[in-house]
């Protein structure tokens, strides 16, 4: 009896979140009885019309034959938990060691002074190594829950997905990690809240597929599972 199952983190060919292409019509014999082929499906099935639905595959909408796109409120959520499982422990573990956060207890220099304390503790010595195994931490995370089935543990929570735009697969490696940096590098090391906010003003406003910054860079859409 035969146990083999899907390797590398690809899903299997039945999955029911990878692109289907539209099965070729028979050739008409011509004759003027023949019926016309019937046509696509227009409700909202898995693979038929809609706004993430229908069009022959390989059309002109990527998403064509995928699930809807996921919502914007659920995949901040879900991105939430996520730093939230990563960010908790390290914390933790950065306490006997002075702790992943500096506090300067000087707050009477001027604004001036002040940002430059900020910055201070943010790139050099102390912080900085912290900063550095946050952001080790954070890519392996996304890479390797990416890589696996696409899903996060804060995604399958949401019931969402990662998918490769062109045909819905899960992202390889090499797009999974780069999504992963993109998304962690400028957030942890230069530009958090600037970084945040882009993307999730992308989350809403980009279209048609509502991809965020590292979305663009690996060429994925975050789908639903539901």
């Amino acid at each position: 009896m035969s146990n083999d199952q899907p390797t590398s983190g690809q899903p299997p060919e039945d999955d029911p979140f990878l692109k289907k292409p539209r099965e070729p019509q028979p050739p008409s014999s011509g004759s003027p009885y023949d019926s016309a082929p019937p046509p696509p499906p227009s409700g909202g099935g898995p693979y038929g019309g809609g706004p993430y639905g229908g069009g022959p595959y390989g059309g002109t909408d990527p998403l064509a034959g995928m699930p809807p796109l996921g919502e914007p409120g659920k995949r901040i959520l879900a991105r939430l938990i996520d730093f939230l499982i990563i960010s908790i422990p390290l914390y933790l573990i950065s306490l006997p060691f002075g702790g992943a956060v500096e506090v300067s207890s000087n707050n009477n220099n001027g604004n001036n002074d002040n940002f430059s304390n900020v910055f201070n503790q943010t790139y050099s010595g102390h912080q900085l190594l912290w900063s550095l195994i946050g952001l080790v931490a954070y890519v392996a995370y996304d890479t390797y829950f990416t890589h696996k089935d696409g899903r996060t543990i804060g995604k399958r929570l949401l019931k969402l997905r990662v998918a490769m735009l062109n045909d819905g697969r899960v992202p390889d490696t090499s797009a999974s990690f780069l999504r992963a940096v993109v998304l962690w590098l400028p957030a942890l090391l230069c530009c958090p809240c600037l970084w945040w906010l882009i993307n999730i003003v992308l989350m809403f406003t980009d279209k048609p597929y509502r991809q965020g910054l590292q979305d663009k860079a690996a060429k994925t859409v975050v789908v639903s599972t539901a």
